[in-house]
């Protein structure tokens, strides 16, 4: 919680997208073993859905299935559907990348794990190039980006709706048709 709250303060105007990964393990677990696999496929459902409309149609799915006996479960899953479904604002190539924070989860996990077995860098600049070192060893594993083109539509601030640009018709004026 404590990136967010860093990357808020730096770029206000960030959405925040939860991970499905970590999400669907957090709801697995308040659910008996004998329903986990069914849960899951519903859950998986809702992920790869092709529009927000879908994915809530799977939602209120899964809450009438499991709701009455398994509340915890549905409550952990309803708690944070808006920020689940943050990735439909973005075009559909980037979905497969939005979904899961393991990306980066495992190349701070390298670091972590390299500065507790070293007991400590020495210094604060030995800590910080050892860090960006393995950070820049461990770029070298990452899938590259789908579309990168559409990285830049997203930064000028085109909207996306359910993974599709948006199209704003022009607005005909007696100025513009006698042109």
């Amino acid at each position: 919680m404590g990136f967010w709250k860093a990357i808020g303060g730096v770029y206000p105007e960030t959405a925040h997208q939860r991970c499905w990964v970590h999400k669907i393990a957090n709801v697995l677990d308040k659910l008996p073993k004998r329903l986990q696999s069914k849960a899951k496929e519903i859950l998986h459902q809702i992920m790869n859905a092709e529009g927000r409309i879908t994915a809530e149609e799977e939602m209120t799915r899964f809450e009438a299935i499991y709701r009455d006996k398994h509340p915890k479960a549905v409550e952990a899953w309803v708690k944070h559907q808006e920020a689940l479904f943050t990735y439909f604002n973005y075009p559909a190539a980037h979905w497969i990348h939005l979904r899961t924070t393991n990306p980066i989860e495992s190349t701070f996990a390298t670091v972590k794990l390299r500065t507790k077995k070293t007991r400590g860098a020495g210094s604060r600049k030995a800590a910080m190039a050892m860090g960006f070192q393995l950070m820049s060893a461990a770029q070298d594993r990452w899938k590259r980006i789908t579309s990168p083109e559409l990285v830049i539509e997203v930064m000028q601030g085109t909207r996306f709706i359910d993974g599709v640009r948006e199209i704003k018709e022009e607005i005909k004026t007696p100025e513009r048709d006698a042109a």
